[in-house]
């Protein structure tokens, strides 16, 4: 069984990573790609501005969206400077406030973090190591608050619903619009506190695989 088909297979069994639950109704999706987000030409805080305005004129909680998103937001950034082909984003955004608790979603331990402080970068990230059915897999935590790394330590054990960090805000988180950036990984490779959330048109064929769309385990 592809690792897709595990996840779907086995949705019921993941604790809700929000509290209030994400549901479709209490979500408004959210289009950040190269021709649709509307935010071209606006700075910083005025795309934070414009971000949660379109949450609370939709009555909901939250933005979500973003899965295998062409985006060009990425070159503005230090981090991806000389390498303008990685642009489309293989994880799923949370646009919610900044010190929102995050929740296991499943039993696990820590298998790394860090706190990786470079313009356009996770921020405080957290990599969690679940096993089910005899199967390993990870979900990534990007652009937490850096209070969440506190007392942190690789193999602490993590139980589901168990709160485990917060939503980081600019410019510590990254420098970004306080979100979250949650990702399943399958195979995690040498990776230790990082792992690609951004990646080449090229490469999307692997990464569709062995990252598949995590929405269904943020919505109810």
């Amino acid at each position: 069984m592809n690792f897709e088909s595990f996840i779907k297979r086995h949705r019921g069994a993941f604790a809700p990573i929000f509290d209030p639950v994400l549901t479709a109704d209490n979500t408004l999706y959210m289009e950040l790609s190269t021709s649709g987000s509307g935010l071209e030409g606006l700075d910083e805080q005025q795309q934070d501005a414009e971000i949660f305005r379109r949450i609370e004129a939709a009555g909901t909680i939250a933005g979500i969206g973003g899965y295998l998103e062409n985006r060009s937001v990425y070159k503005h950034t230090d981090l991806f400077q000389g390498d303008a082909e990685r642009s489309i984003h293989i994880g799923v955004d949370v646009f919610i406030s900044a010190g929102t608790a995050i929740f296991v979603p499943f039993d696990g331990e820590v298998h790394s973090f860090a706190n990786r402080q470079v313009h356009g970068d996770y921020g405080p990230v957290i990599i969690l190591r679940h096993e089910f059915e005899d199967r390993a897999f990870h979900t990534l935590y990007g652009h937490l608050s850096e209070a969440s790394l506190d007392g942190l330590s690789e193999g602490r054990p993590m139980r589901a619903g168990e709160k485990f960090a917060e939503i980081g805000a600019r410019p510590r988180n990254g420098n970004w619009v306080s979100h979250l950036h949650f990702q399943l990984i399958d195979e995690m490779g040498n990776y230790r506190g990082d792992y690609p959330g951004v990646v080449r048109p090229g490469e999307v064929a692997y990464y569709r695989v062995n990252c598949p769309d995590p929405t269904p385990l943020l919505l109810s």
